[in-house]
């Protein structure tokens, strides 16, 4: 199957939802709850200060660590 890029939505022959459908927000809800089974995405709750962007940032980073490796455990269970 070929792969298409687009600028912009007007360059497609022929959309298959139209914007603000209720078809699209089904097919979104649909394609948002096939990644969370796939992918689950795990951040701790609550709400985080931090005294700066970098110690900000390192806690991301952390939390992207953990779900990388937990998403790479996924993939090595048979």
């Amino acid at each position: 199957m070929p792969i298409k890029k687009f600028r912009d939505i007007s360059e497609m022959k022929n959309p298959v939802y139209a914007v603000g459908s209720p078809a699209l927000l089904a097919a979104t809800r649909s394609v948002w709850g096939l990644a969370e089974k796939i992918c689950p995405l795990r951040f701790p709750p609550g709400v985080y200060r931090h005294r700066s962007v970098e110690d900000a940032e390192l806690l991301r980073k952390q939390w992207q660590k953990v779900n990388v490796t937990a998403q790479q455990e996924r993939i090595r269970k048979p």
